[in-house]
């Protein structure tokens, strides 16, 4: 007996739920970005009545690259938009809106080095979704179709909704990674007044001089001799500098 609509449907917005549960557990702990947007374009094929689908994103720098794609077609294709910088992809993500080409060949005329290029790796139609949070579009998922046909609008509302939870997804890793490059700079920094402050210390009981300067002197004497800052203090903390030398260095 074959299944009733009923439960066909019932059946697709399981396969819905758990697809977007999944990309949500691909969130939680070790994000790799590879894997989840790998599992996007799978997801996509899977559940919107695609052939094929691809992620392109656009780097802090403003820089494209192709970052997965559910097969060798697309990746070929999507690659070659990023290339030549022509393509509806490319165009949403400059826009940061839908750009949608039902049949390229008619779209020929607008896109015409990657119509052909679509055409060599089997795709007729293009449905390319804005990965975009607020007014920062940050790359574009791509939805192909070997018929010249387009997205049903049930499936490309759920293929913009997928595309918006990989856009929170990215800029909170890279968020993640900037604040993580901030704490390092912030203790790098620590780091180096604290050898400062040490290196102030010996030197002002050696020399039998104010903090102030020591601190002259340990900054004329890198200065003279090309040596950071850091790096000397922590000699003189180490017991490993020529206090001699550096306290008879004029003040810096």
């Amino acid at each position: 007996m074959s299944p009733t609509s009923d439960q066909t449907t019932e059946g697709r917005e399981h396969r819905v739920s758990r697809a977007f549960v999944a990309l949500a557990d691909t969130l939680v702990a070790d994000f790799d970005i590879a894997d989840f947007l790998a599992m996007l374009t799978q997801r996509c094929t899977e559940l919107l009545s695609v052939d094929a689908a691809g992620v392109i994103l656009r780097s802090p720098h403003g820089e494209f690259q192709v970052v997965a794609s559910s097969g060798r077609g697309a990746q070929l294709l999507e690659r070659f938009a990023v290339e030549t910088g022509d393509g509806p992809c490319i165009d949403c993500v400059h826009s940061g809106q839908p750009v949608i080409c039902t049949d390229l060949s008619v779209g020929r005329a607008r896109w015409p080095r990657f119509s052909a290029a679509a055409g060599k790796c089997g795709f007729r139609a293009v449905h390319a979704l804005p990965m975009r949070y607020h007014n920062q579009s940050i790359g574009v998922l791509t939805l192909l179709n070997a018929a010249a046909h387009g997205v049903a609008i049930d499936a490309s509302r759920l293929g913009q909704s997928f595309a918006d939870v990989a856009t929170i997804g990215i800029l909170q890793q890279r968020t993640i990674d900037q604040g993580e490059r901030l704490s390092q700079q912030l203790q790098a920094a620590l780091t180096s007044r604290i050898a400062i402050e040490q290196a102030k210390g010996v030197l002002s009981q050696h020399g039998g001089m104010s903090m102030d300067e020591a601190f002259d002197r340990l900054r004329g004497y890198a200065r003279a001799h090309q040596l950071r800052l850091t790096a000397l203090a922590g000699m003189v903390a180490d017991g490993k500098a020529d206090l001699r030398a550096i306290l008879a260095h004029p003040r810096g």
